[in-house]
């Protein structure tokens, strides 16, 4: 359930993968949540059950109904772990990187969760009679019991921090516009995203048969499925490159009624029926269309070229991007082939790159890099050498509060609407109150499950004379209805 979480911010990836295999849109990480949230809350609910039972001192049966069930969550765990591992191993990192964010109150979460169940382990000690399960139980306890209350020290978050040394808000970059509150790719999401103050449309370019560059992310077998109608307008033809339709048969098509039909971000409850109208009307734009409105609102332009024929779609691209007449200043060339070519024809451009050697290298100071591939202390770096980092995409309010907290130039986003609202990080803690915080807990932590241990130790010797009086008494009893000299009574 923690892994789903966290890597919500990349949900759209698992629902593109599933979409290229299947060549139907279904919100496959949703799916997974629902079944993470249900198996979670089985798992808890039986727990609670269990500890209840042990309070009790009632016996512990399992129904052959509940092993099968905690079975098919097991193998669900297993296969979910593995599928990750295999197919979106690239993930392992944002859950690391997410323990920046939670690992200091997971920890105060678990020193809790300790302090309640160790009267259930003190009873299960107390009532224990070899010395084998003492000494197992009391070390393993030992163990988990410092391992929590000691991982402190091994916990490290950008955002412990004074808050006076809070670097400035990063900038945000509109992932293919504003795609939660408009079609992706779209003039209107684009506008959408100037509403959200965003430094730069981040966008996809590729060429049609004329020519004509124009925007759209997918590529290769049916890449207008998705985000089109195509297949009703062209039936009997399955498109695998751009260069395959005219400019004229591209703008045929509706870009925006997959979106009202699909609601990929569950936004559209924030739409008005204005807003819903205007999006079923959507088309494919042109580049010169993009570079138009962002020379209108001295916006920058960043994009990715998909092309088979990088020479020469380049060639077509630089020609737009003159004739635009937009500042080339403002256009942020991404695409890594054909550079020499661009910096040549077109020498006001501003190079970006995405590998850190190959910019360096060309005495660049641009960078555009996916989120997980860059440590706190290399942003730091980076930016303390002048260079402008943007990290891609970041959608959460936890993953943009660390990456501001480590000092990133921008992000690339599809929430810009939410990101735009937030006036500081989710927290800020300076890292000696983190250590007054945390020792404090610890201490107080430990006095309870000391007064804990003491009150069950001296209950159970309690208990233990009470029985043994018990048996005392009832052994002289027994000796009595045995003697026949015995007066009666």
């Amino acid at each position: 359930m923690y892994i789903c979480v966290v890597t919500s911010n990349d949900r759209e990836d698992v629902n593109w993968k599933g979409f290229v295999k299947l060549k139907r849109w279904v919100n496959w990480f949703m799916v997974l949540i629902i079944a993470s949230a249900l198996l979670t809350s089985y798992c808890v609910l039986l727990l609670l059950f269990a500890l209840f039972q042990v309070a009790l001192r009632e016996p512990l049966h399992l129904h052959w109904l509940h092993k099968c069930l905690l079975f098919l969550g097991l193998s669900f765990i297993t296969l979910g772990i593995v599928g990750i591992s295999l197919q979106w191993k690239r993930e392992w990192p944002t859950v690391l990187l997410s323990l920046q964010a939670t690992a200091p109150f997971l920890q105060f979460g678990a020193v809790g969760g300790l302090v309640l169940l160790s009267p259930f382990v003190f009873n299960g000690f107390h009532t224990a009679k070899s010395k084998c399960s003492h000494f197992l139980m009391a070390s393993v306890y030992t163990a988990v019991s410092a391992s929590i209350l000691l991982c402190p020290l091994l916990i490290s978050s950008p955002c412990l921090m004074d808050y006076a040394d809070l670097p400035q808000k990063p900038k945000l970059l509109g992932h293919r516009g504003a795609p939660m509150l408009a079609p992706e790719n779209t003039l209107m999401s684009f506008e959408r995203s100037l509403r959200c103050g965003v430094a730069a449309f981040e966008t996809d370019v590729q060429i049609s048969k004329d020519r004509v560059p124009f925007l759209m992310h997918d590529q290769h077998s049916g890449f207008l499925r998705r985000t089109t109608d195509v297949k009703d307008k062209f039936p009997d033809k399955d498109f695998n490159v751009s260069t395959e339709l005219t400019w004229t048969d591209l703008q045929s098509l509706n870009a925006g009624e997959w979106f009202l039909r699909t609601d990929p971000f569950h936004s559209l409850s924030q739409l008005s029926a204005e807003d819903k109208e205007e999006a079923r009307n959507q088309s494919i734009p042109s580049l010169l269309q993009l570079l138009g409105l962002a020379k209108r609102h001295n916006v920058s332009v960043i994009f990715d070229l998909y092309s088979p024929d990088q020479e020469r779609d380049t060639v077509d691209v630089v020609r737009t991007i003159l004739m635009s007449g937009v500042d080339p200043s403002l256009i942020l060339w991404l695409p890594p082939s054909e550079r020499a070519y661009v910096k040549t024809a077109a020498p006001g451009l501003t190079h970006v790159y995405n590998d850190v050697d190959n910019m360096f290298k060309d005495e660049g100071n641009h960078l555009n890099i996916q989120y997980s591939k860059l440590s706190a202390a290399q942003i730091r770096e980076l930016v303390g050498k002048n260079v402008t980092v943007n990290l891609w995409v970041v959608n959460e309010s936890w993953l943009f509060s660390l990456l501001w907290c480590a000092g990133v130039s921008s992000v690339t986003t599809n929430a810009c609407h939410l990101l735009r609202d937030m006036e500081r990080p989710n927290w800020v803690m300076p890292h000696r109150t983190y250590t007054i915080v945390w020792i404090t807990v610890d201490v107080a932590s430990i006095a309870l499950i000391i007064g804990l241990f003491v009150i069950h130790r001296k209950s159970h010797c309690c208990q233990r004379k009470v029985s043994k009086k018990e048996r005392t008494n009832l052994s002289a009893w027994n000796e009595k209805e045995r003697s026949p000299f015995l007066p009666a009574v």
